[in-house]
């Protein structure tokens, strides 16, 4: 990741030529290095391999291969590398697949560039980002599938690791939907202090990404102490 060291390196990945140009435009004049764009899953692919981008602003709907399956792909090839995506559809249905196959955020594209350049940025320091409206579906979709009764749990399972009570306070504000900036100011500690406890708490808890962290919180009631 280039959080903090250099622009952040981003890549669009759009089957409309104009808009995919305007968006890319739209960042790199803003000061976001945009390493490769892409027309469609196959090429989305092979691009983001070869340039390692730290965020990945993805359409869905895309030819060859659709945007989930490019999610899905990329995250499995680079756990660190963060999918927003950009798209026409507000369905219930797109958004939780998106998010389940790795995406950390959705934003409709009637957004508007500030909104997106924010977008961006928050996304490559792990912040989930949701178009107002759609966050609350993806928690409650997640409190759905925490009370459904999963398979019986073995009792020689290992116990979870055991969490610091800082990492288990951040764990809980994390739950809550509070950004990173508003756990350091409520916490009264630093942005990278709070990244880095979320850092050791996935790593602990053998999680890949923030909204991974969301639904584990939620499923042991943390969100609501």
């Amino acid at each position: 990741m280039s959080s903090g060291q250099g622009p952040i390196k981003v890549m669009v990945v759009d089957d409309h030529p104009m808009w995919r140009d305007a968006v890319a435009r739209d960042l790199a004049e803003a000061g976001l290095d945009v390493v490769a764009t892409a027309g469609d899953g196959e090429q989305a692919v092979r691009r983001a391999r070869a340039t390692s981008p730290d965020v990945i602003v993805l359409d869905l709907n895309l030819p060859a291969k659709p945007g989930v399956q490019v999610c899905k792909e990329v995250v499995a090839a680079d756990p660190a590398l963060r999918v927003l995506v950009l798209s026409a559809s507000g369905e219930h249905a797109d958004v939780l697949e998106a998010v389940k196959s790795g995406a950390t955020g959705y934003l409709l594209k009637s957004a508007s560039t500030e909104e997106l350049l924010d977008a961006v940025r928050r996304t490559a320091v792990g912040d989930p980002v949701f178009t107002p409206g759609l966050a609350g579906l993806v928690l409650g979709e997640y409190r759905r599938l925490a009370s459904d009764p999963g398979p019986a749990t073995d009792p020689d399972e290992p116990k979870a690791p055991r969490l610091t009570d800082r990492e288990t306070e951040v764990l809980r504000l994390v739950a809550k939907g509070l950004s990173y900036k508003q756990i350091a100011e409520r916490l009264v500690i630093s942005h990278r202090t709070v990244q880095n406890h979320v850092q050791n708490t996935l790593g602990k808890l053998q999680l890949h990404n923030r909204v991974e962290l969301v639904r584990y919180a939620i499923e042991r009631g943390l969100d609501d102490e």
